[in-house]
């Protein structure tokens, strides 16, 4: 089991930033990769940043350039990083996990960007 806490959302004004975070607890021995995935009233989930325990990357094409997904390994936590963020970036924001057998998730933290 995989426990997935996340930290940070909040309301923010367009062009403004904000800084997402996840800790991660149990078997973290079993991770392979941990991301962030968003969700927008009416709207499926969708990834928008993962990082593998190795360091590559993959970011969705909506925030490339502006977000920025990072890892410590060594405190279990993994960071998005967010800039420029738009009234479109306005979602529910998801701390993701995924192990060889299962994919495990945080409960959502609201980002609201908006003048």
């Amino acid at each position: 089991q995989v426990q997935l806490v996340e930290s940070g959302g909040g309301l923010v004004q367009p062009g403004g930033s904000l800084r997402l975070s996840c800790a991660a607890s149990g078997s973290i021995f079993s991770i392979t990769a941990m991301g962030w995935y968003r969700q927008a009233p009416g709207k499926e989930r969708s990834l928008v940043a993962r990082i593998t325990t190795s360091g590559s990357t993959v970011y969705a094409d909506s925030v490339k350039g502006r977000f920025t997904i990072s890892r410590d390994n060594a405190e279990n936590t993994v960071t998005l990083q967010m800039n420029s963020l738009k009234p479109e970036d306005t979602a529910v924001y998801y701390c993701h996990a995924r192990t060889m057998a299962l994919d495990y998730w945080g409960k959502g933290t609201l980002v609201t960007v908006s003048s």
